[in-house]
């Protein structure tokens, strides 16, 4: 099992050569985090996507994978992984990290499982599938 994150989802439905690799890791399940919807959805109206298949493509995600709420122990894993991230993407001069970052990878941690991901924020780091690049 593995946890997906937005990137692993804009490029499923994209249908794109890393969506296929998604598309490969679905047929095992997986987590979603609930967040990730939000963020999906975000984007999606903000392209105008219209508002069906915005919610068709929620309905998906929930059908194909189980979506994870942020819980306590997610909520405190995510604020300690956040100042990790963010010092490590000092040092290497990455992005700043967001508390979306954050909480999807803590999620992966805590279930530990891997985080599927092309986001190059979390390149080289333990429990990624890097589909970036």
């Amino acid at each position: 099992m593995v946890v997906y994150d937005t990137y692993a989802w804009i490029e499923y439905f994209l249908g794109s050569s890393k969506g296929f690799r998604v598309k490969e890791l679905l047929n095992e399940g997986g987590h979603t985090p609930s967040v990730v919807l939000a963020e999906l959805a975000r984007k999606y109206i903000r392209e105008g996507v219209d508002r069906d298949t915005v919610r068709d493509r929620m309905l998906f995600i929930s059908a194909k994978t189980e979506i994870v709420d942020i819980s306590p122990e997610i909520a405190l894993r995510a604020a300690e992984t956040y100042f990790e991230l963010q010092l490590l993407a000092g040092e290497s001069g990455k992005r700043t990290p967001s508390l979306a970052d954050a909480i999807i990878y803590a999620t992966a941690l805590m279930l530990d499982v891997d985080l599927v991901t092309g986001d190059s924020l979390f390149k080289g780091l333990p429990h990624i599938i890097y589909i970036g690049d």
